[in-house]
C-alpha cells in the first residue's frame, strides 16, 4: 500500500509566527510516527522560513522512519543534505515572496544539470525525487535526469473549485502516473491533498507515497497530532497495494 509521508512545516510555521520555542515540528515528528506516518518531510528554505538548521539536525538523530528532506537545488543545499543523509532528497521551485511552493519545477533545458546534481546522492543510496507538473515533457525530462522518483503536484487538482475543472486536473495526475510508470518511475503525489480531496485516488494504483502537512497539521490543531494523522493514515491504509 502506499506511504503517507508527514510535512511538519507548518508545525515550524507556527513557531515563528511567535518566534518562540514552540510548537517544536521536532515533537511534530515523534507524534506522526505514533500516528502511522511512513515518514516526515521538511523544506529547508534558502531564507529559513520556517524549518531550521536546528530542526533537521534534530530529526535526522529522531527520526524513526524516513526522513525526506525538500530542498531547492543549490550548492548549499546539496552541501546540506550531504551532510544530513536523509532517506530522500526532493527537488523543488523556490521563491522568496511566495507562502507555499506554487507549482513543480521547470526541468526542460536542465536535464543534464540535474543529473549531475542528483548523482552524488544516488551514488550514497539517498533516493531522488522531483517535484512537478503533471505534464508529458516535464515527466520525460525527470526522466532524463535519471531520478528515481517523481512527485507529481497535485495544487491544481485541489485547488480547482468546479467539478470539470477539479476533474480535468484529476486526468491529468492519473495520465501522468501512467507515463511515468510506463518510463519506470516511481510516482509520489503531493500538495494541497486533504481528508476530502484525496479520495478520488483511492482506487487509483501505482503511487508510492502521499505528501500531506497543511491539512494534518490543521486538523491537529483541533485533535492533536497523533489522531490527525491517524486518521489519514486510516484513509490511506484502504488504497490499492502498488503494482
Amino acid at each position: 500500500m502506499p506511504e503517507l509521508i508527514v510535512n511538519v512545516d507548518h508545525i515550524a510555521t507556527l513557531r515563528e509566527a511567535r518566534k518562540a520555542r514552540e510548537p517544536d515540528p521536532v515533537h511534530a515528528a515523534s507524534l506522526a510516527e505514533l500516528g502511522g506516518a511512513g515518514g516526515i518531510i521538511v523544506h529547508l528554505r534558502e531564507d529559513r522560513r520556517h524549518i531550521k538548521d536546528r530542526d533537521v539536525n534534530l530529526l535526522r538523530d529522531t527520526v524513526q522512519t524516513e526522513l525526506h528532506l525538500e530542498m531547492a537545488a543549490t550548492e548549499e543545499m546539496h552541501k546540506i543534505a550531504q551532510e544530513l543523509n536523509p532517506e530522500m532528497v526532493c527537488l523543488v521551485p523556490e521563491k522568496r515572496q511566495e507562502l507555499t511552493t506554487e507549482g513543480g519545477m521547470d526541468l526542460l533545458g536542465r536535464e543534464l544539470e540535474i543529473y549531475d546534481f542528483l548523482k552524488p546522492f544516488q551514488e550514497r543510496n539517498i533516493k531522488t525525487s522531483l517535484f512537478i507538473d503533471a505534464s508529458p515533457e516535464q515527466i520525460e525530462a525527470a526522466y532524463n535526469c535519471a531520478t528515481e522518483y517523481i512527485e507529481l503536484h497535485t495544487g491544481h487538482y485541489a485547488d480547482a473549485r468546479d467539478h470539470v475543472t477539479k476533474r480535468q486536473e484529476r486526468q491529468k495526475i492519473l495520465d501522468g502516473i501512467t507515463q511515468a510508470r510506463e518510463l519506470n518511475l516511481e510516482v509520489n503525489l503531493g500538495h494541497g491533498l486533504d481528508y476530502k480531496n484525496i479520495l478520488p485516488f483511492s482506487k487509483i494504483s501505482g503511487i508510492r507515497e502521499y505528501s500531506i502537512g497543511h491539512s494534518i497539521v490543521a486538523r491537529a490543531a483541533l485533535v492533536g497530532m497523533e489522531r490527525a494523522v491517524r486518521d489519514m493514515s486510516e484513509i490511506i491504509r484502504a488504497f490499492p497495494e502498488n503494482e
